[in-house]
């Protein structure tokens, strides 16, 4: 059974642990004596629910008394995201956001009753599947609203149909990344989508954020795996994807991903599978600089030759290497960038794909590693969040930040993003890998880490916008795979335009003419 995460922490916390002694000697050459930041006690009781029972009532007839929950602890849990600021704000005792209740529907049609439900008496819905979020998406504006209710999909957890002819199924939203992938198993089918938050984030989170997984370089977005969906608006029910492509106008599926919960809750969804794979393999290669290893991963993706995974760490990142923290040096201490690649499939295709990018890498001046530096990724690479927590108890700011560009940008990209972290926050770690690569251009991922000032969400607050207002000026997407929610908006609005945020809150009215579906996330 997967654990419940702690509102203060990532994961699970049995494999919560501190720094080790050398990523502590790492801390502390960086930054200064590290200090103890340890999380405080939260408040003894929330504030009272704004639902009265008359109205508690009604939610009870629709999903069950025992589904609808007040209790403090529930509502403490299901409190904001996962972003360091929203760690940092539950870390002081501040839970204001807490919803009001929290509902856990078992299918599509209660699902359906409870939004329609919350549009008559002006309940702000906000539709919960892992927790995950790391944008403001789970903490929604309640003002106007009798109320705020967290829509758990816990209960929704089925494979509802699998297609093997087709290669398609279909799979509830509350599945998380393990469960979904051991019901696949069982029919030796799997999904390959592998995002650092697998373990705990769901099916409909990954389907309303446009998530992208680890393996995308072979794989795809998970919005390109989606071939239908269910979903439940207060204007009443959608149901899209009748064949694996059309040109019965815009595809409508795209309107729900990436929705966030805004235009309604995603009940089921139809994705593309693919055989369990029967050979895996991850290496590492060294690059003398990221710019050369930029060269070869846009080399890759130009001519049809990319990986399973495919990633590149800067000089920054390789030498603290996030994916072994203890193997200061990353790369066998030889400077440079890492790159990991990966590969899966038969045997017979793992050697041919692997024996024609190690060509191509080779020829353009790459070193391999062999496997060990794949083994240490693969081991690690669901662990940065739970290091995350163990720098902020030492006193450390540490967050994250991403976009995407053409390739021709990706220089101005890096450079203008870092120099406007360097210019608001004193003397910051800044570590940049690519995580995901396209034919015309690529992801930047960035981890920022700096010694934590006396409000240290504030001192977040001024380098993220600094940030934001870099990747907007230099032509970039404001998000590539974490979503908008309330953090990306004012950004948001800049790169869609005013005819685009028109659109945007039109189809909002139209679909959710009362505003109860998380409001003030995604729509300007």
């Amino acid at each position: 059974m997967i654990p419940e995460m702690d509102p203060e922490r990532w994961g699970d916390p049995a494999a919560a642990a501190p720094l080790t002694p050398t990523a502590r000697e790492l801390v502390e050459l960086a930054f200064g004596p590290a200090a103890t930041t340890e999380p405080a006690p939260g408040p003894e009781q929330l504030p009272a629910t704004r639902l009265d029972d008359a109205v508690l009532d009604g939610l009870r007839a629709v999903v069950g008394r025992e589904h609808v929950l007040t209790d403090d602890e529930v509502r403490r849990r299901r409190t904001r995201g996962k972003s360091t600021p929203d760690l940092l704000r539950n870390r002081s005792g501040d839970f204001a956001d807490a919803p009001d209740a929290v509902v856990r529907p078992g299918d599509h049609a209660e699902v359906a009753a409870v939004v329609a439900y919350a549009a008559e008496h002006r309940i702000a819905v906000v539709p919960f599947g892992g927790g995950t979020c790391v944008t403001g998406g789970l903490a929604a504006r309640r003002d106007g609203f009798a109320g705020l209710v967290s829509l758990d999909l816990v209960r929704m957890k089925r494979l509802l149909d699998v297609d093997p002819v087709s290669m398609t199924a279909t799979l509830e939203p509350g599945l998380r990344g393990p469960e979904a992938e051991a019901l696949l198993a069982e029919h030796g089918l799997t999904l390959g989508h592998f995002p650092q938050s697998f373990e705990f984030a769901t099916i409909g989170g990954f389907a309303a954020t446009r998530s992208s997984g680890q393996a995308s370089a072979g794989n795809g977005r998970f919005d390109a795996m989606v071939v239908g969906l269910t979903a439940a608006t207060p204007s009443g029910d959608l149901r899209l994807g009748t064949a694996p492509a059309s040109a019965a106008g815009p595809d409508l599926r795209q309107l729900l991903l990436g929705s966030e919960g805004t235009l309604g809750v995603i009940t089921a969804v139809t994705v593309r599978v693919r055989p369990v794979p029967e050979t895996t393999v991850h290496e590492g290669w060294r690059w003398p600089s990221f710019t050369a290893g930029v060269t070869a991963l846009r080399t890759l993706a130009q001519a049809g030759l990319l990986p399973t995974v495919l990633r590149l760490s800067d000089e920054n990142e390789t030498a603290v290497n996030l994916a072994d923290p203890d193997a200061i040096g990353g790369s066998g201490g030889q400077g440079g960038c890492l790159m990991i690649t990966g590969y899966e499939g038969t045997p017979t295709a793992v050697t041919a794909r692997r024996d024609a990018v190690t060509a191509v890498l080779s020829g353009l001046g790459g070193t391999g590693l062999g496997e060990q530096p794949g083994v240490a990724w693969e081991r690690g690479r669901f662990g940065a969040p739970y290091l995350r927590d163990a720098l902020l108890d030492a006193g450390v700011l540490v967050e994250t930040l991403e976009t995407a560009t053409f390739w021709s940008r990706l220089d101005a990209v890096y450079d203008g993003v870092r120099a406007a972290l360097d210019a608001t926050l004193d003397g910051p770690m800044v570590l940049c890998h690519v995580s995901h690569v396209y034919e015309t251009g690529a992801s930047l991922y960035l981890t920022v880490a700096a010694k934590q000032g006396d409000d240290p969400v504030a001192q977040w607050q001024v380098a993220k916008t600094a940030a934001s207002d870099a990747i907007v000026a230099a032509g970039a997407t404001i998000t590539h795979h974490h979503a908008v929610g309330t953090d990306h908006l004012p950004w948001y609005a800049e790169e869609i335009g005013p005819v685009g945020v028109q659109l945007l809150r039109a189809v909002k009215r139209s679909v959710d003419p009362v505003g109860v579906m998380n409001p003030g996330v995604l729509v300007p």
